[in-house]
């Protein structure tokens, strides 16, 4: 029983969209990635990053001049970052930050199948890569989760206790909670942000429509906010 709704969490979770809304190519001149159709951006880095799954993520990193901080951005289901890839550029210029997104396993023109361990270890690769490629020290990171990645973003936070902020929008209760007013933690559900929410040492907000099964109910850290939308 547990296997099968599990399962049916997991179909509920993932719905990469189908075909994927961008291309991947190499630049004959410059040997970099390009997104198709978008035009190359002297400020935009595109990249394929490798995870401890074995799996080959799509990531964009746009930078903005003289930034501080770092938006790591984890974004929800039925998107990939050709969607979000506008919305990454206005973000950026606007809050006058770097900011990094990308595509889970089986998302756009990342390889593996999604799951909700492969997007653990995806968003770890594309933390790896802002330490290790950009210099990007934790505390100037925001981690920014919305809906399905609320998931990650939260496995992430509980640990990386220096970080500058979590941004959580719309975010899931676990994706049993999605489905089933259950009121307690299976060990099969997915996504238990319900119990990992407590463990966030950072400042947080949380942007939700709806109180009901909003993860604002469950959040004990000293420095929180929650702004509702009707």
């Amino acid at each position: 029983m547990g296997g099968v709704t599990s399962s049916m969490a997991a179909k509920f979770a993932f719905f990469p969209p189908n075909p994927p809304s961008y291309k991947l190519i190499t630049d004959d001149a410059t040997g970099l990635f390009l997104m198709d159709p978008f035009p190359h951006r002297e400020n935009v880095d595109v990249l394929r990053l490798p995870t401890r799954r074995g799996n080959e993520i799509a990531a964009v990193y746009v930078r903005y001049p003289m930034a501080t901080t770092t938006v790591l951005y984890s974004h929800g289901n039925a998107a990939d970052i050709g969607q979000m890839y506008d919305l990454f550029i206005e973000l950026s210029i606007h809050l006058r930050v770097n900011l990094m997104g990308y595509d889970y396993s089986g998302y756009g023109q990342s390889s593996g199948k999604p799951s909700e361990h492969n997007t653990y270890a995806d968003i770890e690769a594309a933390y790896k890569c802002l330490e290790e490629n950009y210099g990007t020290k934790q505390e100037d990171i925001i981690l920014y989760g919305q809906s399905v990645g609320s998931g990650p973003t939260l496995d992430l936070a509980i640990r990386l206790p220096q970080l500058r902020a979590v941004v959580l929008h719309s975010p899931i209760l676990s994706g049993l909670r999605v489905m089933y007013p259950v009121k307690r933690t299976y060990w099969f559900d997915i996504y238990k942000n319900i119990d990992k929410i407590p463990l966030v040492r950072c400042p947080v907000l949380v942007i939700h429509v709806s109180i009901h099964n909003s993860i604002s109910c469950i959040c004990h850290t000293k420095m929180f906010l929650v702004i509702y939308i009707s």
